[in-house]
């Protein structure tokens, strides 16, 4: 979908503050209120806004370990493994790569004992050879909110 400028101007406000009012989305930008619900209406049909949400901080909530897991795979098996690893509720995002492993975790985890238990299990999925866990150490940004 083609965006112009006013698409651009709301889906900005909204990554900012899902939670921003019509009216106020209308105000800032000087159009009317049944513009902006259009607008979003067409955006959300169209598959470009999927959801309204917010951000959270994770360790405040007790998930204090986020680990990057790259998984090397059977071929005929890496669809089905991305499948199941992504229905963790710990797993924050599953990329299919490129390169020495198939597949790429991203997961959130309370300690080290709660990794060790998501790794043995990825390990014991059938089709996957090997893994290899990265604890990070510090966040320096996590932000997958793109300006439009």
């Amino acid at each position: 979908m083609e965006l112009d400028a006013l698409d651009r101007k709301i889906l900005e406000i909204l990554l900012k503050d899902s939670r921003t009012s019509y009216r106020e989305i209308a105000k800032d930008l000087n159009v009317a209120v049944g513009t902006i619900y259009n607008r979003i209406k067409k955006l959300e049909d169209s598959g470009v806004i999927q959801a309204f949400t917010v951000k959270l901080n994770y360790e405040s909530i007790g998930y204090d370990l986020t680990a990057i897991i790259g998984i090397k795979a059977q071929g005929k098996k890496i669809r089905e493994i991305e499948r199941i690893i992504a229905k963790d509720k710990r797993v924050t995002c599953v990329y299919d790569v490129t390169g020495e492993y198939d597949i790429i975790v991203i997961a959130k985890f309370r300690n080290r004992e709660d990794m060790n238990r998501f790794v043995k299990g990825v390990l014991s999925i059938d089709g996957v050879e090997k893994t290899n866990t990265h604890v990070v150490l510090e966040i320096v940004k996590e932000d997958f909110r793109l300006e439009p």
